[in-house]
């Protein structure tokens, strides 16, 4: 018999027999495991002792590789933006202070310098599977405070992978080399983006496709091979394979079948995540441990008290009360599984020294025994800190996280400014992959092609190149945001600092392009900056190619908000109640224009929707209605746009206005109510493939396309070039004449 069978059938019985000794003491099942792997472990002559321990070792491999799966299956990006900037800060502050920490006490017990790194790595990772436990034991699961940790060990995890490229890097030199690492944690964010971003647009529409062939089987083999074919592309990147498992549960877990992966997948990840414990405690030798007492049992209070009081320093930063930090800290204050993992790495790369490994396992176990007592008695050491502190020093912290403090509004520039960062760093990154596959990918490819020659490859390159970052110019540029144009109307000294920012924006796209155009054209000529400028001025007021992105990104916001969307329904955000309708009264300055000259639907992307006049009433007024003082005019459009448009005519702000729905619903019946409407497009109908500007709806039935719903995904104001698919929605505004007609003509309403 192959001596990994009866060593699987020595762990396995041994670990079940443990395993379910703690679960009736109510023990964490880790701590469990870890004691199963010292008994069967090397280290303990008097049990059944493992034989091949290199098979184990590469058991516990595919454990890790399993167990940041799971991990991944239990985050996505909607509980990213969830979480909230407290858990942000909290999380960073607890990560940079334990690692300064960690280096700190390692260098104090005379530790070498990568021992002393990869220590505070290991000791800036929190516990979610004990603290989860600790919350359920003890009822408070549901609480305030609770719901802050869980949202801090989110982004723990998210750092917990950048630490462990970090300390891959490192460790190639034995030394911190300032731009070795900021490059290699630059090509990190961007394939981290790029995998994301190409992820969610393919991966849901891929399963979407296949879904009649997914039975249990197909879907549990697809979802590992996935898994492990990323970690075969992470380490062909020079990444970790953990990053690669961790992308792929993430991947997964945006789409429909996140819960049915997790349930398929969950024997897997016991079996294997056992496996890892196991081969954790089998590196246990209680000599060493003995041995090494003191600094256990200095980096055990180090641990404990360095988590409690950076993590409640982190809580207080981002405005909590004194009383929440205190509790927070309490939970955090325990190391765990992320640890073992991050010891894992550094055995591996072979830059720390073995005692360590014991060490942070006897570290983790204290701790772990210690989490509950702690969160039990946070009140009290809330009360006691409370009564330590100086009077003066308690009543700057009760003003600092007053309510009045922490409920301030942003302000226009603070809006925009966000837009600005978050919009230029997504396309910048998508930009920079086209760039990046044409000259790493493509060229090489067709280099390898001999029926191809060098000019004819170099420029179906520049071909490539100049159509990707052509789709994404205009959304990166941006020049239509609502939040540009609010600062824009609403003050003339905005305009001068709005010129640089987007003149900024041309630079950055000229620096993406130009270095890649330079190597494939094989010359350097300055003269190509101010013709690359010019192109792109000239892309973004054509248009080109915007009907495309339009398509695109309702593809991938579709597939991005799957699992949101599977409800039905519930949750669904309806065109109409996107739009809002505002009632103006035309003064001086307005009489005498047509609505073409006032061109509001351009500068504003609001429409005008009907004009009265006196008991006249003018519906679906054409561009060239020329307007008088005293005129009603009534226009639908964005809340953000519309109060966009009141600036710029220095109205005063209204508190609310009706949503399309609202006032369709509310009509009173005098003059032709309107009629809100979506007409769904199936596989025989007319509209299926033809754009919007040639469908022909506004002139056979005298109404104003709003918008379309593409799985269910409202998107207002779409390009004229934008081609209707089959399953969209097309929501039209008319009267009840309009309607009769579309009944006339085959349509049916949704």
């Amino acid at each position: 018999m192959p001596k990994l069978i009866s060593d699987l059938a020595i762990m396995l019985l041994t670990a079940g027999a443990v395993a379910v000794i703690f679960k009736r003491l109510r023990l964490p099942l880790v701590l469990g495991y870890i004691l199963a792997g010292f008994l069967v472990g090397p280290y303990m002559p008097y049990f059944f002792t493992v034989a091949d321990e290199s098979s184990i070792k590469t058991w516990s491999e595919i454990g890790i590789i399993v167990l940041m799966f799971g991990l991944g299956l239990e985050f996505n990006l909607h509980k990213l933006a969830s979480v909230g900037t407290t858990a942000v800060v909290t999380a960073l502050t607890e990560v940079f202070g334990m690692l300064a920490v960690g280096y700190l006490v390692g260098q104090a017990l005379g530790w070498g310098s990568m021992d002393s790194v990869f220590l505070g790595g290991m000791l800036s990772m929190s516990s979610t599977t004990i603290i989860i436990k600790a919350f359920d034991e003890l009822g408070v699961r549901q609480e305030g405070f609770a719901q802050l940790v869980f949202g801090t060990l989110v982004i723990e995890d998210i750092a917990g992978i950048f630490m462990m490229i970090i300390l891959s890097t490192v460790s190639v030199s034995k030394s911190i080399s300032g731009g070795a690492l900021a490059l290699q944690l630059g090509m990190l964010v961007l394939y981290l983006a790029l995998w994301l971003i190409l992820g969610i647009y393919i991966l849901p529409t891929l399963l979407r496709r296949a879904e009649r062939y997914m039975n249990d089987e197909t879907l549990l083999l697809a979802s590992l091979g996935l898994c492990f074919g990323m970690v075969l592309l992470a380490e062909w990147l020079g990444f970790s394979s953990a990053l690669g498992a961790f992308l792929a549960g993430s991947l997964l877990a945006g789409t429909v079948h996140a819960e049915r992966v997790e349930h398929l997948s969950a024997g897997v990840k016991d079996l294997f995540g056992s496996i890892f414990f196991l081969s954790v405690g089998m590196l246990i030798d209680p000599a060493m441990i003995l041995k090494h007492l003191g600094p256990i049992l200095i980096l055990t209070v180090a641990t404990v008290a360095g988590k409690l009081i950076i993590s409640s320093l982190g809580v207080l930063l981002s405005g909590q009360s004194l009383q929440r930090a205190v509790r927070c800290g309490c939970a955090l204050a325990q190391i765990g599984e992320f640890a073992f993992i991050i010891a894992s790495l550094g055995m591996s790369l072979g830059v720390i020294a073995d005692y360590i490994y014991p060490i942070v396992v006897s570290v983790s176990v204290i701790t772990t025994l210690t989490t509950p007592f702690f969160i039990k008695k946070s009140e009290k050491i809330y009360e006691l800190i409370r009564r330590l502190l100086p009077a003066s020093v308690a009543k700057k912290l009760e003003r600092y996280t007053s309510e009045e403090q922490a409920a301030h509004t942003d302000g226009d520039w603070l809006r925009y400014l966000k837009r600005y960062v978050r919009v230029t760093a997504l396309y910048g990154v998508l930009m920079t992959g086209v760039t990046l596959l044409a000259q790493f990918v493509l060229a090489p490819a067709l280099e390898r092609m001999p029926m191809i020659s060098e000019s004819v490859g170099s420029g179906l390159c520049i071909l490539f190149c100049v159509a990707g970052v052509a789709l994404f110019v205009r959304p990166m540029l941006d020049l239509h945001s609502t939040e540009y144009t609010t600062l824009w109307v609403k003050s003339p000294s905005n305009r001068l600092p709005l010129f640089t920012l987007t003149a900024l924006r041309y630079l950055l796209i000229v620096f993406i392009v130009f270095f890649p155009f330079q190597a494939l054209l094989d010359f350097s000529g300055v003269w190509l900056l101010p013709l690359m400028l010019l192109v792109i001025f000239l892309i973004e007021r054509s248009g080109w190619l915007s009907s495309a992105y339009i398509s695109a990104e309702a593809r991938f916001m579709a597939n991005f908000n799957e699992r949101s969307l599977q409800r039905g329904d519930e949750g669904t955000e309806w065109l109409d109640e996107k739009l809002f309708v505002q009632a103006l009264e035309i003064g001086k300055e307005q009489s005498g224009k047509s609505l073409r000259q006032l061109d509001w639907g351009k500068n504003f992307s609001v429409n005008a929707v009907q004009i009265v006049r006196g008991r006249k009433r003018l519906f679906m007024p054409s561009a060239g209605a020329e307007l008088r003082e005293g005129d009603r005019l009534l226009l639908i459009g964005r809340s953000e746009d519309l109060r966009s448009l009141r600036m710029s005519l220095c109205l005063p702000e209204e508190m609310e206005l009706p949503t399309l729905r609202a006032y369709t619903e509310a009509q009173d019946g005098t003059g032709e109510p309107f009629y809100a409407t979506a007409i769904p497009v199936g596989r025989e109908s007319e509209l299926a493939g033809k754009t919007i500007r040639s469908c022909g709806l506004r002139q056979k039935y005298d109404c104003m396309i709003l918008g379309l719903q593409r799985a269910r995904l409202p998107i207002l104001q779409p390009d004229v070039n934008m081609t209707i698919q089959q399953g969209d929605l097309v929501w039209i505004l008319g009267t009840r004449k309009m309607a009769e007609k579309l009944l006339a003509g085959g349509f049916e309403e949704e």
